[in-house]
């Protein structure tokens, strides 16, 4: 091995430990532009986007989406990481009306943010001529199939990106350099014959293995609707779920023995475990101070109260 070269896996596997060390549960590379994989991931999703199986989640078609150069200029290398959200206490079933686990603690846009950033200072020291670029969920980035191509996991059925040891149960950030890494092997599917997802989702959203038809899915109603009522083929099926769904993740096998994070960061806010059909008497005052620091502020009050009425129409 020359000189340059133990360099790149040397500084490629501490810049993989650092991210853990931060708090991350794990942590890969993939070069860029990456393999054969990427094409049929974005072949994939200019089919997905053509059936309008995105609904109104318009941002979706941005171009930029399906090239990574375009977010950094001489990028050569993707940082993936995984922020894992599921802890002992958001995995409890105490109310009838439930909430995504993702959602439950911080907002994980900031702390992935802040954790990468951390990196980055990490980097500036380490390799002092690298550029490098954060991106969490709100940048235009095929994240999940660069996560795929760094050897997080694999995109299951249920179109989660599912790893090993953690399940589903994390949310994804990246960060983009111009520093020529040693990447590790893109993951393979391990779902083999498995239909749990398919079977047990309760509107049918996953038409087919692997896509997500948006405006069958209750995640997407109770998140992204912007209508003043929720469907009724929708309504029926919400079973208690006001914000997000779980139904397709806890029926997951690789998601029934995973290690929990019981940090600060993933502990579940109050009332969220006080949440019940009285808080349809919360004010948008209420929800907003109840909203603060967290990812369900996406969810404006008028549509949480929509959400808790859906339910109540159920009873």
């Amino acid at each position: 091995m020359n000189n340059k070269l133990k360099k790149q896996n040397e500084i490629s596997k501490k810049l993989k430990e650092r991210a853990i060390n931060e708090g991350f549960a794990i942590s890969g590379i993939a070069s860029i532009p990456g393999s054969s994989r990427l094409k049929l991931r974005t072949n994939a999703l200019d089919r997905w986007l053509s059936n309008n199986n995105h609904g109104e989640m318009k941002w979706m078609e941005a171009e930029r989406r399906k090239n990574i150069c375009s977010l950094l200029e001489g990028a050569k290398s993707v940082l993936s990481v995984g922020f894992a959200y599921i802890s002992s206490q958001n995995n409890e079933k105490n109310n009838f009306l439930k909430i995504g686990k993702f959602g439950q603690g911080d907002d994980y846009h900031k702390i992935i943010y802040k954790k990468l950033k951390n990196i980055g200072k990490w980097i500036n020291q380490e390799i002092p001529d690298c550029k490098w670029k954060i991106c969490v969920d709100t940048s235009p980035l095929l994240e999940k199939a660069w996560a795929e191509e760094s050897g997080l996991g694999w995109i299951g059925k249920n179109s989660n990106l599912i790893n090993i040891k953690n399940g589903s149960w994390f949310t994804l950030g990246f960060m983009i350099l111009t520093e020529n890494l040693i990447p590790d092997k893109p993951h393979q599917s391990l779902c083999g014959k498995c239909d749990k997802c398919i079977e047990h989702c309760p509107t049918n959203a996953i038409v087919e293995p692997f896509v997500i038809q948006s405006d069958l899915c209750i995640a997407y109603h109770t998140l992204e609707n912007r209508e003043k009522t929720i469907p009724k083929k929708i309504q029926k099926n919400l079973n208690g779920w006001v914000a997000g769904c779980d139904i397709c993740q806890d029926i997951c096998p690789w998601n029934k023995s995973v290690p929990y994070n019981n940090s600060v960061e993933t502990t579940p806010k109050e009332w969220i475990k006080e949440l019940n059909f009285e808080s349809l008497s919360w004010d948008d005052k209420t929800w907003n101070k109840n909203l603060t620091g967290t990812t369900l502020k996406r969810i404006k009050p008028w549509m949480w109260r929509r959400n808790i009425k859906a339910n109540l129409k159920n009873q």
